[in-house]
């Protein structure tokens, strides 16, 4: 994002945090939520649309990478913007946005229109995200930003993670519509709710950056900051269209696949609680270790989806699918607090801003181009276009089919996840010979 002045005055962070208002936090918090579920949890409604809409292919996809291409874009636009007409404007601009966006795609009589709308919720998204990160950078004082960042990420993770199987359930209550239009509601909240959200500060003409594409010359935060576009890689692109998967290999429905992938999400909850048992009991353990293991067990888990396919029992991969939660979940408590430490005291909101960049911005270019992938994949297979179609978006019947493109685009998958991985242990090792001579 663009430039972004800091609060670098001690007495007046102070200041800024004695006269915001306690409701602050929850409602940036509330509208951010939004965002990841937007990106992780719309494949799911995937199959319902296309038989009310149709299967285009490319604008079946646009349901999905619309709003996770404006997004990505747009996050960096709204940077800019934000720091000419305020931060808090641009927050509320994008809640409204966000509204706008949901009532075009609840409504929508088209693919095309359904198009329209998620691109505005994921220009209203990067609006969002510009004027929370930025807001909470400059109206908190130092010593709580990264407290205020790492549940700002925690958050961020959680939409995510939960987006498949909350809507695979609101489903079949209030149809995919209602999902779309509950986005808009939870969005109006927090417009309501904004008089909390602080005026941040500009009280420093040099500026700082919300996203500083400087510190990834440290090879300390840069090593961690890599951990969750590894995760976008080898998790969150699998954990979005598994659904799909499931729907066009085992006819499964939203409800039970949303239910199936409590599988992935539960190791994700459990296993900040089980680092912190283990790194109290065994303090050798070190953050860098949880990465290495987790990074170990999220490969080894992808390897494991290879048993998903129409011949086989869904059973098999539900061992597959526990890994791929634990290791998404095992550095989750760890990664942004080390990260922030990794850069000096005053640098804390850059750096958490520059976190999430590369966390919101890699899933929403992996889960992209996963989906542009299985499409050309099945395309290849497939001379019948509008059956091509049909078979990507979800639709049973064909389930070799979506088979032989799933495992295809799994190998790409595990070869970019492992070139990830390796950068990590690349970006650590620079790290500690840099200690070591000093």
């Amino acid at each position: 994002m663009g430039a972004v002045a800091g609060v670098n005055v001690k007495g007046a962070g102070v200041a800024a945090l004695a006269t915001t208002s306690r409701l602050a936090l929850p409602v940036i918090l509330l509208a951010v939520f939004v965002m990841p579920i937007g990106i992780s949890g719309t494949a799911v409604a995937l199959p319902g649309i296309a038989r009310d809409l149709g299967a285009n292919p490319a604008l079946l996809q646009g349901v999905v990478n619309g709003f996770n291409a404006s997004f990505a874009v747009f996050m960096l636009v709204w940077g800019v913007l934000s720091d000419r007409i305020g931060y808090k404007i641009t927050f509320v601009i994008g809640t409204v946005l966000m509204v706008v966006g949901s009532v075009i795609s609840a409504a929508a009589p088209s693919l095309l229109m359904l198009d329209v709308g998620r691109v505005v919720c994921g220009i209203a998204g990067a609006a969002i995200f510009a004027g929370a990160s930025a807001t909470l950078s400059n109206a908190f004082p130092p010593e709580v930003r990264g407290r205020n960042f790492a549940i700002f990420g925690s958050t961020l993770g959680l939409g995510g993670t939960v987006g498949p199987t909350l809507a695979g359930w609101l489903i079949p209550i209030i149809d995919w519509r209602g999902v779309f239009l509950l986005y808009g509601i939870v969005a109006a909240v927090a417009f309501c709710l904004s008089r909390h959200v602080p005026h941040a500060p500009r009280l420093n003409t040099r500026a700082t950056k919300a996203v500083d594409f400087s510190l990834l010359k440290n090879p300390t935060f840069l090593g961690f900051a890599l951990v969750p576009v590894a995760d976008a890689i080898g998790f969150m692109t699998l954990f979005t269209y598994l659904p799909v998967a499931l729907s066009a290999q085992h006819n499964m429905d939203a409800p039970a696949a949303g239910s199936l992938l409590l599988l992935m999400t539960v190791p994700i909850f459990v296993s900040p609680i089980l680092v912190a048992m283990i790194m109290k009991r065994f303090p050798s353990v070190t953050a860098m270790a949880v990465i290495y293991v987790s990074l170990a067990v999220l490969i080894i888990g992808d390897f494991g989806m290879f048993l998903l396919g129409p011949s086989l029992p869904i059973g098999w991969i539900v061992v597959p699918m526990i890994l791929l939660g634990f290791g998404w979940g095992l550095p989750a408590g760890l990664v942004d607090g080390a990260a922030i430490g990794a850069v000096p005291p005053q640098s804390a909101g850059t750096a958490a801003g520059m976190l999430n960049f590369l966390r919101l911005g890699s899933e929403a270019i992996a889960i992209g181009i996963y989906a542009a992938a299985i499409h050309w994949v099945i395309g290849g297979v497939v001379d019948n276009p509008a059956l091509a179609a049909r078979v990507a978006a979800g639709n049973g019947g064909h389930g070799d089919v979506y088979a032989v493109a799933f495992r295809t685009v799994l190998w790409t998958i595990i070869v970019m996840t492992a070139l990830t991985s390796i950068a990590i242990a690349i970006c650590h090792h620079r790290s500690e010979s840099a200690k070591a001579e000093q």
